[in-house]
């Protein structure tokens, strides 16, 4: 196969338990307040012994660290969001969400840059590694994905059943090119569990937002981040090399390279459209909104009429 060695039918049939748990489990701390507390606060304090003192694992890197904490931060911080009034009383709150997610995809830009700079080729943290120009194109996609970042003074949260940050002028091209960006990096820089952490990963934190939690993307991404960080944490060896379940990528150059292109490609097309924009209407990107004018952008502003000055606390 073109990006990966052979699927075994059990490999396929765990890639949807995957998707289905990690959706799952999203939707659970989408549910309330302790439900989330439960999922961030309580388990990651009670998990963090074990990472620490019982697994002995050869394949958990530096980035392996920074990323559970991370991902667990922004969770932590959209939380806020979500059951406080915080951000209303102090706007400034809302920068630390495009602070957290610009964060994240800077550390994998380093990351992406060291394998390509250090030429990791072989076995390295207990992954087997190629690394090619293909490396520093994506970092460079990473870049234009952090710039183009936009609208974070438009985030809100929902009121309801479910209480829900949103962000309308995300848009589904920005979260598509993240998608691509994020899944090309995976497959050069964490390819031991590619078929899961990168495919899986994101499409779980993609279709509520495209079909029935619209805006909610931002929100979904932490949360299945950290709930997959800390799976991989504890059981490091469940889907790696020599596992049952692990799918090896096929270490074509032709298949990193083509998820890169396709990955700068987009984050081109994205920033080359936002200038457009902000330069046909006049808007300061620090500060303005976006695509206000869009259909989908009305669409998921709507939900702003459901905002509650009291969120709900539990």
């Amino acid at each position: 196969m073109f990006f990966f060695e052979s699927i075994p039918w059990y490999n396929v049939v765990m890639w949807f338990v995957v998707l289905g748990l990690l959706i799952g489990l999203n939707e659970f701390v989408r549910s309330g307040k302790r439900a989330s507390q439960l999922m961030f606060m309580a388990l990651p304090i009670a998990l963090t012994p074990v990472w620490l003192f019982v697994v002995d694992s050869e394949i958990t890197s530096w980035f392996h660290w920074v990323k559970v904490y991370s991902a667990l931060a922004g969770a932590l911080i959209y939380m806020v969001i979500r059951f406080t009034n915080y951000h209303k009383k102090h706007p400034w709150y809302l920068v630390l969400v495009p602070a957290i997610l610009a964060i994240n995809i800077l550390e994998a830009v380093i990351r992406e840059f060291q394998v390509g700079f250090m030429g990791f080729n072989g076995v390295v943290d207990g992954m087997n590694y190629i690394s090619g120009g293909w490396n520093y194109v994506n970092a460079f996609a990473g870049i234009l994905n952090i710039l183009t970042i936009c609208g974070w003074f438009g985030i809100f949260a929902t009121s309801g059943k479910r209480v829900d940050m949103i962000w309308p002028d995300q848009t589904k091209l920005w979260i598509i090119a993240y998608g691509i960006w994020n899944i090309s990096y995976v497959y050069s820089c964490a390819p031991g569990n590619a078929f899961y952490s990168g495919f899986a990963l994101n499409i779980a934190a993609t279709i509520p937002a495209l079909l029935w939690a619209k805006g909610t993307w931002m929100q979904n991404r932490a949360q299945t981040l950290s709930i997959w960080m800390m799976w991989v944490m504890t059981f490091p060896y469940f889907f790696a090399v020599g596992s049952t379940f692990n799918v090896s990528v096929s270490y074509n150059p032709a298949a990193n390279w083509t998820l890169a292109l396709i990955s700068l490609a987009l984050n081109v097309a994205l920033a080359v459209m936002q200038v457009s924009r902000i330069m046909k209407r006049r808007l300061n990107p620090l500060k303005d909104e976006l695509w206000t004018d869009t259909e989908e952008y009305k669409q998921v502003g709507a939900l702003r009429e459901t905002e509650s000055p009291n969120p709900k606390t539990a």
